[in-house]
């Protein structure tokens, strides 16, 4: 079954903004730590940002002061605000979900991913 689902993907011209859904079901529900990554084509695949069980953020350098990552009360959705998007944003954006104190999260369900593409 569908533990996560992401949506908000879309095109976008840059400047613009968009906001990432992850919604949890099944036993994905009961994870506390969740993350962001994303991959370009013919690229590595990366981290954005991720967010502890305790609300600690943390923000890869090159999206610090445009993303906002956050989950709600419940754990039950990781969001993803992008604002100020630029064309080498675009890539396919995955969300993961787990286990953890902070800085250790043990990551144990992957989304399916959700296409960004941001025009110039």
């Amino acid at each position: 079954q569908v533990q996560l689902d992401e949506s908000g993907g879309g095109s976008v011209q840059a400047g613009g903004s968009l906001r990432l859904s992850c919604a949890a079901s099944g036993s994905a529900t009961n994870t506390t730590c969740g993350a962001w990554f994303r991959q370009a084509p013919g690229e590595d695949r990366e981290g954005v940002a991720r967010i502890e069980g305790d609300g600690t953020t943390t923000y890869a350098d090159f999206v610090k002061g445009r993303f906002a990552i956050s989950m709600d009360s419940a754990k039950t959705h990781l969001y993803l605000q992008m604002n100020s998007l630029k064309p080498e944003d675009t890539a396919m954006y995955y969300c993961r979900r787990g286990w953890g104190p902070p800085g250790a999260c043990d990551y144990r369900y992957w989304g399916q991913g959700t296409q960004v593409i941001v025009a110039s």
